[in-house]
């Protein structure tokens, strides 16, 4: 059964539907929407393999002509030489500003496609059928878009909102273990940030979602989205609230980039690792109990996720080297950062007064673990 999400943002408003099945309907959902039967398709090489061809089926049968571009796996792709590939492959195509460009993958793709569609005749429409669970909670809805520097992670980018997202959950069986666990590290983000109740049903639910269970996957998606919606809908540049669906990525977003964007921590294992970290500063400020930083790291564990520091293999940089990492953070404001921290398991709030005497004891005290 599918479930749908509106977003509504005015005129740039669109539908998140979710359920098993989509990719089989993606020509009857896009249809609607085209100004001509005609799409491009960006996606990579794993995910062309698995599904390409169903998916360019599916739109076939709706009488809508589809050309691919195949781009490689891994964090490395969301930079400047594939941007520059993937745009100049749609201008040679004659990509007109109403034509509907499909960005299929996960995250990498959905926020190297959404920027190419941004500033492509200086925006055309694009539709996001994302393909890993942390692109389905998290990148695929609310408009961020972007890539990489060497300097930190999605520092060059721009909003710009899909027009549909099609969230086909069938496709998450296709995901290996390691992966769909790290996007999970989104899904639990959320309850994380704004709901215990959403929390305690993954400590319930977690482990039958993670073994294949459609259902409750589906209803993960639908109230990771919802709350995603609920705040993008508030806040769509991130001026104010937006901020906290950054809960554990100030931490996770320097543990990437000192890792290389590697396979050595993916996105959503280090977003986990950082919310367990936020959580630990802000029980050590006073601000949360003590109990509850244990309780979130449990969870991960019998999730079978890393939840620290000494999970993360090879070096690291020490306290201040992951300090110096986290101030090229999108939200340092006047040159300090603003953490999101945390008063319970579902009430994050932005900080801008952090002790970071207390965060480089944290960070070292987590390294001399390793």
């Amino acid at each position: 059964m599918m479930e749908t999400v509106h977003v509504n943002l005015g005129d740039r408003s669109y539908d998140v539907r979710i359920g098993p099945g989509l990719l089989a309907e993606a020509g009857a959902q896009i249809a609607p929407i085209l100004n001509r039967k005609r799409v491009w398709i960006v996606t990579e090489a794993r995910v062309a393999e698995l599904h390409l061809t169903a998916l360019q089926a599916a739109l076939s049968a709706e009488g809508i002509e589809s050309e691919a571009l195949i781009l490689p796996p891994g964090e490395s792709t969301k930079s400047w030489k594939h941007l520059t590939e993937t745009v100049e492959w749609l201008l040679a195509e004659r990509v007109e500003r109403k034509d509907v460009v499909i960005a299929f993958g996960g995250g990498v793709i959905g926020d190297l496609v959404g920027f190419a569609a941004a500033i492509l005749r200086r925006g055309v429409r694009f539709v996001q059928m994302p393909t890993s669970l942390l692109a389905q909670v998290d990148s695929s809805v609310g408009g961020k878009t972007g890539i990489n520097s060497p300097h930190g992670k999605n520092l060059i980018g721009a909003f710009h909102q899909p027009s549909l997202v099609l969230a086909d959950i069938d496709v998450l069986g296709t995901l290996a273990p390691r992966d769909f666990r790290a996007g999970y590290g989104e899904v639990v983000k959320y309850g994380g940030l704004g709901s215990l109740d959403f929390f305690e049903w993954l400590e319930v639910k977690g482990p039958a979602m993670a073994a294949g269970d459609v259902a409750l996957r589906t209803e993960a998606v639908r109230r990771s989205v919802q709350m995603k919606a609920d705040i993008v809908e508030r806040d769509e540049t991130e001026q104010g609230d937006r901020a906290l669906l950054n809960l554990g990525h100030t931490f996770g977003h320097a543990l990437e980039a000192a890792t290389g964007y590697s396979d050595r921590l993916l996105h959503g294992e280090g977003v986990a690792i950082g919310c367990a970290l936020a959580y630990e500063v802000s029980a050590r400020m006073g601000l949360m109990s003590q109990e509850a930083p244990s309780r979130f790291r449990e969870h991960l564990a019998a999730m079978g996720m890393k939840r620290d520091l000494s999970d993360i293999a090879g070096d690291l940089p020490d306290a201040d080297g992951l300090i110096t990492l986290m101030g090229q953070d999108k939200k340092v404001e006047a040159g300090k950062i603003k953490f999101i921290l945390a008063r319970g398991i579902g009430e994050a709030f932005v900080c801008g007064t952090t002790d970071m005497d207390i965060v480089r004891a944290v960070l070292a005290e987590g390294l001399a673990a390793r």
